[in-house]
């Protein structure tokens, strides 16, 4: 295979020097498996420094007509452009053919959230008379009172609370730590759930640090979460489409409606840009309009 040494050199690059996670590493290197698929597909022969412009602009269009995603296809496009601007770095090319390529527009999509009394409402559904029920509230809480992503919780530790003086050490996307403040009510729920339940549990070796773990004492999947939350939703009655992700959004949805200062919180979620953050003063400004359209006698 032509790219197969080019690839594994960026598989190194960015593992060693960008430092990112496995799965960040994958979804590169998936998008430029994607890009050799396509020549295959046209049966062109080239290198990666062969490539030119209007390949990659007829790749944009080969994706396109199999039905990707604006979203997706944007995201594809940046994993090419690293593993370009990777080439160039290193001096095997000295162009970078992909200075001038255009990812497809995308619309800003406001994030679904729950309102305060809805997330009640899926905390009261938890039925806490099970051991499984102590661990999902006190996860919830947690999800809700850090704004943590799904991948953070899973991989919460014990080591890495602080609850006496009200903070968890949380590691986020390509391994960076941050110290997220907690609540009183997640705090409560922690203490309850590793009180009653889990410090009965068989724990699996690797995983005794691991806060959240299942009945055989593994730590739980990403979709067992998710199962967790729609069954949830479903006895709450809360027909929004829900996953973990709507408590990180509705996290920093109630944190700007209460006026909390933007920087603040682009430091509690972990975000690398403060542009990401923004989206939730949209969100805030959507809140503002309702509010007014609601009580102003002119309306």
């Amino acid at each position: 295979m032509l790219w197969k040494p080019d690839i594994n050199g960026f598989k190194t690059y960015l593992k060693l020097e960008k430092s990112l996670s496995g799965n960040s590493v994958e979804a590169y290197i998936h998008d430029v498996v994607k890009l050799t698929q396509f020549l295959e597909h046209k049966k062109l022969a080239l290198a990666p420094r062969e490539i030119t412009l209007e390949h990659l602009r007829e790749f944009v269009r080969w994706v396109h007509e199999l039905g990707m995603a604006p979203g997706s296809q944007a995201r594809m496009i940046s994993g090419i452009k690293a593993f370009y601007k990777y080439q160039l770095l290193e001096n095997l090319i000295d162009h970078d053919p992909t200075e001038l390529l255009e990812a497809p527009k995308l619309g800003r999509k406001l994030p679904d959230t729950l309102d305060y009394e809805e997330i009640n409402r899926l905390l009261e559904a938890v039925d806490r008379s099970t051991p499984e029920g102590e661990r999902n509230r006190a996860m919830l809480e947690t999800l809700y009172g850090c704004g943590l992503r799904v991948s953070e919780l899973v991989g919460l530790k014990i080591s890495n609370l602080y609850l006496e003086e009200g903070y968890i050490n949380v590691t986020g996307k390509g391994d960076k730590t941050r110290l997220v403040p907690i609540g009183g009510s997640a705090i409560r729920h922690i203490g309850l759930y590793r009180e009653s339940v889990r410090c009965h549990l068989p724990v699996k070796k690797k995983d005794e640090d691991i806060l959240f773990l299942n009945r055989r004492g593994s730590r739980l999947s990403r979709v067992m979460i998710f199962l967790i939350i729609k069954q949830l939703a479903q006895l709450a009655q809360i027909r929004k489409k829900i996953s973990p992700h709507t408590f990180r959004h509705s996290f920093a949805t109630h944190l700007i409606e209460g006026g909390a200062d933007l920087r603040a919180v682009q430091e509690m979620l972990g975000h690398a840009s403060i542009t990401t953050t923004e989206i939730y003063t949209h969100v805030d400004r959507r809140f503002l309009k309702d509010q007014m359209q609601q009580f102003h006698p002119r309306q």
